[in-house]
């Protein structure tokens, strides 16, 4: 892997703080929802106070853009002083910049917060949808799909796929989901996906060009059957998560669904969805992953990267993020291994009205190996694409 030649990995964190001191990190992150967007600005606050490095929030549409930018750097032999800093990825994405050689690192597990890092409890926070990080990647929030209805019109919603997809046919107009390639609306073809192989351990390896087209056609069975009770008739297709829980709260829709089990809670509490408003999750267990930051290989303040790398691994700003109010997200966090103090900040949490227990959100299916959903998303667009 290529690395940084001006910079000590975390290993020298004193070296690495007085370096730090002074430099703007520019962050690449996903611009598309208000709340997480004013919690990087929260943590660009600590950072200034706390280390004296200024955080630059270059608010995206995809990921892929931010790649891109670092792989012409590249190919332009740029290796110093790139443009990209930090970058909130995972998936095919971080699959992508690894295999060139494109990160830092490897310096995550030299981190002064690292040992706090539940790698054991929770083995996304060290495997990036089926590809070990070792170190080129920091995790920084917990995510796992949920569902959500409103109690007061649905007291029991479906809790198994084959009792959805009775439930969307028998209220049409009242389900849909992201248009792919957004992240969410991928999620659910891949949650569709599990429910509907005959042997989902297959996920967990590149796709075979030979079996593919045999083995996936159960998902389109389904999505078949569901497409014309969509919202709109399947002619149009919310563009993202918030615009989806829009649907929800607008009651366009009857069930929605998020990739933060604190989503509604959140919502909730800040007074844009109705308080009977609840989670649920399907038998057997839903999707799950870890979000990350990775440094570029290139990257003109990679010392700084690194301390917001460590900062947002501090107990006080995950539990910030925890918290409802803020974000409800779930922590990377082991917090059998946090002092006292630090695991009171979780204990006071209250999680909201809509955010079911860990024993309640039931099992984590780990991530495909992002072969599948590259291919997954490419077909559903010549199947089912519609123009936005």
């Amino acid at each position: 892997m290529a690395v940084g030649p001006r910079i000590a990995f975390a290993g020298d964190w004193d070296a690495i703080l007085a370096e730090a001191k002074g430099q703007t990190v520019y962050w690449h992150a996903w611009g598309g929802d208000p709340k997480i967007n004013e919690f990087i600005a929260f943590i660009g606050a600590e950072a200034q106070s706390r280390h004296g490095v200024t955080l630059e929030h270059v608010k995206l549409a995809s990921t892929a853009d931010a790649v891109a930018r670092v792989l012409a750097e590249r190919d332009a032999g740029q290796t110093t002083d790139g443009a990209v800093d930090l970058i909130w990825i995972n998936g095919e994405n971080f699959a992508a910049m690894k295999a060139q050689g494109l990160l830092f690192g490897p310096f995550a597990e030299a981190l002064p917060n690292w040992s706090l890092v539940d790698t054991l409890g929770k083995p996304a926070t060290v495997t990036d949808f089926t590809l070990p990080t070792e170190g080129y990647e920091s995790p920084w929030a917990m995510a796992q799909l949920v569902f959500e209805h409103d109690s007061a019109t649905l007291p029991t919603p479906p809790k198994t796929l084959a009792a959805l997809q009775d439930w969307i046919k028998a209220n049409p107009g009242r389900f849909t989901y992201p248009q792919p390639p957004d992240y969410l609306g991928v999620t659910f073809l891949k949650q569709v996906l599990y429910g509907t192989l005959a042997d989902p351990a297959v996920l967990q390896t590149p796709l075979d060009a030979a079996t593919y087209e045999t083995t996936v056609a159960p998902l389109w069975a389904f999505l078949d059957d569901i497409h014309p009770s969509l919202w709109r008739q399947a002619q149009a297709f919310p563009e993202s998560e918030p615009a989806l829980g829009q649907l929800l709260a607008d009651g366009e829709i009857g069930i929605s669904f998020a990739f933060n089990p604190g989503r509604a809670s959140a919502e909730i509490a800040a007074g844009t969805l109705p308080d009977t408003i609840r989670t649920f999750v399907l038998d057997g267990g839903t999707i799950g992953n870890a979000s990350f930051v990775a440094i570029p290989f290139n990257a003109a303040h990679q010392a700084g990267a690194q301390v917001i790398a460590n900062l947002i691994l501090d107990p006080a700003i995950q539990a910030a993020a925890q918290d409802p109010a803020t974000l409800g997200f779930q922590t990377v966090l082991n917090l059998n291994a946090l002092t006292a103090e630090d695991r009171a900040r979780f204990d006071a949490l209250t999680l909201g009205p809509a955010t079911l227990s860990p024993a309640d959100l039931g099992p984590v299916l780990l991530e495909p190996h992002a072969s599948w959903m590259i291919k997954i998303a490419e077909d559903w667009a010549q199947r089912y694409g519609v123009a936005q």
